[in-house]
C-alpha cells in the first residue's frame, strides 16, 4: 500500500505534473521503488473533510542534503520555476517550523506512474 504524502503547498504543480522533486524534514524511511499517493492535505483535516488523492508516484531516488544546497533546476522541479534558490530556502524555512538554511533535509525524486 502506498504511503500518503501531502502536497498542499504545491497542489497545482502536481496536478500539472510539473513537480518531480520535494524536500522534507524526516521521511528517512523511503527508498527508490517505494510508492506514494500525493494528496491535497493528509494531516490537519477538519472533521468530515475528505482525503483528496491526486496521483500515485514511484520514488526514483532519495538523499540527505542541506536545504541551502538546492539548485535552480531543483527549485523548478519543486514546482516553483519563478523562484531563485535563495527565495526557495526562505519560503521553505518560513513554512517548516524549526527549519534553517543549514538544516539537512530529505530530497525525494519521483516519477508519475501513469507515464508507463
Amino acid at each position: 500500500m502506498a504511503r500518503l504524502m501531502s502536497v498542499s503547498l504545491t497542489t497545482e504543480a502536481v496536478v500539472a505534473r510539473q513537480k518531480t522533486v520535494t524536500r522534507r524534514l524526516g521521511w528517512l524511511m523511503l527508498n527508490a521503488g517505494d510508492r506514494l499517493t500525493l494528496c491535497e492535505k493528509v494531516m490537519g483535516r477538519k472533521k468530515g473533510e475528505p482525503l483528496v488523492r491526486l496521483v500515485d508516484v514511484e520514488v526514483v531516488s532519495t538523499r540527505r542534503e542541506r536545504l541551502d544546497a538546492v539548485t535552480a533546476t531543483d527549485v523548478a522541479r519543486e514546482g516553483f520555476p519563478g523562484m531563485t534558490p535563495a527565495q526557495f530556502v526562505e519560503f521553505f524555512c518560513a513554512t517548516h517550523k524549526g527549519c534553517h538554511p543549514d538544516t539537512v533535509v530529505t530530497r525525494i525524486e519521483w516519477r508519475y506512474l501513469e507515464e508507463d
